[in-house]
């Protein structure tokens, strides 16, 4: 018989779009013949399911239902596609696990932790997990710009700590450019993370649980064309996304070796995209994304074709990981 599968999309942040982009993807590329697909809008004013002629039935949050001409239907497993919050952050996670639902993504904890890029790479440090030198802020502690500047130095990137897609993200190459860029980091998120500027080789590494077993992914190079990896070189095509990276086979083992290791200290499960930047032959770890893109163009699903993996099977692996 076959199962069915809610993907949800949507969500309440800058990122919602990207998200619906994703979602559609999953949508189209799920086997017909094996999976019943349902795509579920989730949006700060309506849950709602849409059918293909895009007419819209609203889902019972008691127990994740929807109702369709008289005839209920609930599902066997969620494919969660929502960047950013509430499908990135853990509030999705903890009401399917509540519910008994299974789900595409990591759990609750997980999604929760390593959406707070400053909680993360703190839980990670004393691992041996290089990171850059950082400094905190929340909205209303007092801007002290010379004890920052001192802490982390310039160029200094600033971001703010739970947003993802390089919204509220800032270079900062002067001392008088840096309280816009708090202010623009404000805009998305009331906590802040100042980091010092890590010259060398972006790269981002795919790790997923593959058939039972943690798989790192080839790993992709990031070359933008603008100053930093920002929005527009993520999705306008103002970057070179290279797979697999031009790396030596020292880099590829270190960083591969630091990616399985982070997947595994955080007790991960589902998907997961983390940027790491190269400083004198080191690793250097940025942030961890728990449900990155999963666009034909997205960096997590072009490795997995590096790796043989095709699209269905990358996503039908996904559910069977979730319903074991």
């Amino acid at each position: 018989m076959k199962k069915n599968i809610a993907i949800i999309m949507g969500g309440y942040s800058s990122e919602y779009k990207i998200s619906l982009t994703s979602g559609n993807v999953v949508f189209e590329t799920l086997n017909k013949e094996k999976y019943n697909a349902y795509r579920i809008h989730i949006f700060k004013d309506k849950w709602v399911y849409v059918d293909t002629n895009d007419h819209e039935f609203p889902v019972d949050k008691n127990d994740f239902s929807i109702e369709v001409n008289g005839s209920k239907t609930t599902f066997d497993c969620v494919f969660n596609a929502i960047h950013g919050s509430p499908g990135e952050d853990g509030f999705m996670q903890g009401y399917f696990e509540l519910l008994g639902i299974p789900h595409t993504s990591c759990a609750m904890y997980q999604a929760s932790v390593t959406f707070n890029k400053r909680d993360c790479l703190s839980i990670l440090k004393p691992y041996g997990i290089k990171t850059a030198e950082s400094y905190y802020l929340n909205l209303g502690d007092t801007i002290d710009e010379n004890a920052i500047i001192k802490k982390v130095g310039l160029p200094c990137f600033v971001k703010a700590n739970k947003a993802g897609s390089s919204f509220g993200v800032s270079k900062v190459h002067k001392q008088d450019e840096l309280q816009n860029a708090i202010d623009i980091a404000f805009k998305e998120d009331d906590e802040i993370i100042i980091e010092s500027f890590l010259d060398g080789t972006e790269v981002s590494v795919g790790v997923i649980k593959y058939k039972g077993e943690t798989k790192v992914l080839p790993i992709t190079e990031i070359v933008s064309e603008n100053d930093f990896f920002d929005y527009e070189a993520k999705y306008l095509g103002k970057s070179q996304e290279i797979t697999p990276a031009r790396l030596t086979p020292d880099q590829e083992q270190k960083v591969n070796a630091v990616a399985k290791k982070v997947y595994e200290i955080l007790k991960m499960t589902g998907f997961s995209r983390s940027e790491y930047i190269f400083k004198d032959g080191e690793p250097y770890m940025l942030e961890m994304n728990t449900v990155p893109g999963l666009t034909k163009e997205s960096i997590l699903p072009q490795q997995a074709a590096a790796a043989g993996i095709a699209l269905e099977d990358l996503f039908d692996n996904a559910i069977e990981e979730a319903m074991k």
